[in-house]
């Protein structure tokens, strides 16, 4: 069955999500709430939906959020029963009244063949008045790499409500656990895939939530992501760079070295690791570019 885990704090739309729930044709799944300390208590409002889908509801006694939202996402997962496949769900997203229907409805296709399911997805832009997006599709099947680098070119977009992943894929390799957890759904897509592709259903949409209330929409910690996007790189995508293909590899060499520059000078190792990466890749003309750069630092 399918786990659907709440790592809740905000309030302000969550009666929005738990309704989508409610509203679900196919109640063939369990909801773990996880209170992370908020002081918005919903007591009183989840026992609103008593009777109306499975949940299971729990108040942490201190706040991982602040400091950790993987280490809050993982408390609420460790709290899973007997479900096999998890979704993450914002507590400001919400799910088309098909979605876990769609999810059995494929499941024969993608059993065994994927450890990483997704689903088509729009955006609710609450900065513009709640506007909601065409829907973001996406090939049935695709590498992870290319599913990374499409996001990585603006091609599309990619957020943690809209995957389901095998718990075995989680219990083998975790979350990565980033500053604001910026980026650490899209390592933890690259790592749980384990070289299998993401098998997609677009026949059904996660509707994500953009606001100044969630961490995609704030500006102010700008820094921070910065910083995480360095770690991402370096940790995630060095590591995997020969899956990816020639062209992106070199792109992705340059963005490491410019989001690095946004906070500080290059150190020696880092140079070194992105002449390898264009010596491999048989790229004169950037290797030299690179090494003009290195002496001007």
């Amino acid at each position: 069955m399918l786990a659907i885990v709440i790592p809740y704090y905000k309030l302000f739309f969550f009666e929005e999500t738990l309704q989508s729930l409610a509203n679900q044709t196919d109640k063939r799944f369990k909801v773990y709430i996880g209170d992370d300390a908020s002081p918005e208590d919903i007591v009183d409002l989840i026992e609103k939906y008593k009777g109306q889908f499975d949940f299971v509801y729990h108040r942490f006694d201190s706040n991982f959020g602040s400091t950790s939202l993987v280490k809050q996402w993982e408390r609420c997962i460790a709290r899973i029963e007997s479900e096999k496949w998890i979704m993450i769900l914002g507590d400001d997203d919400y799910l088309e009244t098909n979605v876990v229907a769609s999810w059995y409805k494929h499941y024969d296709e993608f059993y065994k063949k994927s450890n990483v399911i997704r689903f088509a997805s729009k955006s609710v832009n609450m900065k513009l008045n709640g506007i909601i997006s065409d829907s973001f599709t996406h090939p049935l099947w695709e590498k992870a790499t290319d599913s990374y680098y499409r996001r990585f070119k603006g091609l599309t977009r990619s957020t943690l409500s809209e995957y389901v992943f095998s718990k075995e894929s989680f219990l083998n390799y975790g979350f990565r656990d980033f500053p604001l957890a910026w980026h650490s759904d899209d390592a933890a897509w690259l790592d749980f895939s384990s070289n299998k592709p993401i098998y997609t259903i677009n026949e059904s949409n996660v509707f994500v939530r953009f606001s100044e209330r969630s961490i995609s929409g704030n500006n102010e910690d700008q820094n921070l992501k910065d910083l995480a996007s360095v770690d991402f790189i370096k940790k995630s995508i060095l590591n995997k760079l020969y899956l990816f293909k020639k062209n992106q590899q070199i792109e992705l060499a340059l963005y490491y070295e410019i989001a690095i520059k946004k906070n500080r000078k290059l150190k020696n190792s880092e140079w070194f690791k992105l002449l390898y990466v264009y010596t491999i890749n048989f790229e004169f003309h950037e290797f030299a570019k690179c090494v003009r750069r290195f002496i001007l630092c």
